[in-house]
């Protein structure tokens, strides 16, 4: 791929990364929670799903799951469903979501749940799939191409996790009391809600 190519990419995969979906969402509500070091370490249970998606990409499972009606609609309901109970969940919960586990114990829960977030979108299988397919050059084997390109947008979502948990970090400090907090974790469930809302009623491309 040429230097032109990259100036292209790595601006426009920033700027997806950078989009407030639900994993972004959960490291901005973790870190205000727990602090940016808690949130950071937690969203790496989002890089296996990921890198998965881009493994699949390359292999073309993407195109599968946008031929298949039948596949799409099955991943995309046990996404919705999934992103509504947790969004419940936070919302249910207020100010006492995991307020009595410290140190690894809170970890473990919270990498959790951006692994299933991650997983259960696929949507998120399909982004990268369309995504990457302008910047593979037909004259050379694709394969290579999308896993070099899927590296670099895994090394910019790490970026974006970190400006996103930073972010939360500093609403946290301006919501320290349980009142805030719990207004924290009800307007992020809510936003949990509404992404799951959303998935459930999203449709998927159409073949070409």
């Amino acid at each position: 791929m040429t230097l032109d190519t990259w100036a292209i990419f790595v601006p426009a995969a920033f700027a997806l990364n950078m989009f407030p979906g639900p994993n972004n969402v959960l490291a901005m509500t973790h870190a205000a929670r727990w602090g940016f070091s808690t949130a950071l370490i937690a969203s790496a249970g989002r890089f296996p799903p990921f890198a998965g998606f881009v493994l699949a990409a390359a292999i073309g499972l993407g195109a599968a799951l946008a031929a298949s009606a039948e596949l799409f609609a099955a991943l995309k309901w046990v996404g919705a469903a999934y992103l509504l109970w947790l969004g419940v969940q936070m919302i249910r919960a207020g100010a006492g979501d995991l307020a009595g586990v410290s140190g690894d114990g809170r970890l473990r829960p919270l990498a959790a749940r951006e692994f299933w977030t991650a997983i259960t979108n696929p949507k998120a299988m399909l982004v990268f799939t369309a995504f990457f397919a302008p910047f593979v050059d037909a004259s050379r084997p694709a394969f290579a191409q999308i896993l070099t390109l899927g590296g670099v947008a895994l090394g910019l979502e790490l970026i974006a996790v970190a400006l996103y948990a930073f972010a939360g970090a500093h609403l946290g400090r301006l919501t320290r009391s349980p009142r805030g907090l719990g207004l924290v974790n009800r307007l992020s469930g809510a936003a949990l809600v509404a992404a799951g809302l959303a998935l459930l009623f999203a449709r998927r491309p159409a073949s070409p």
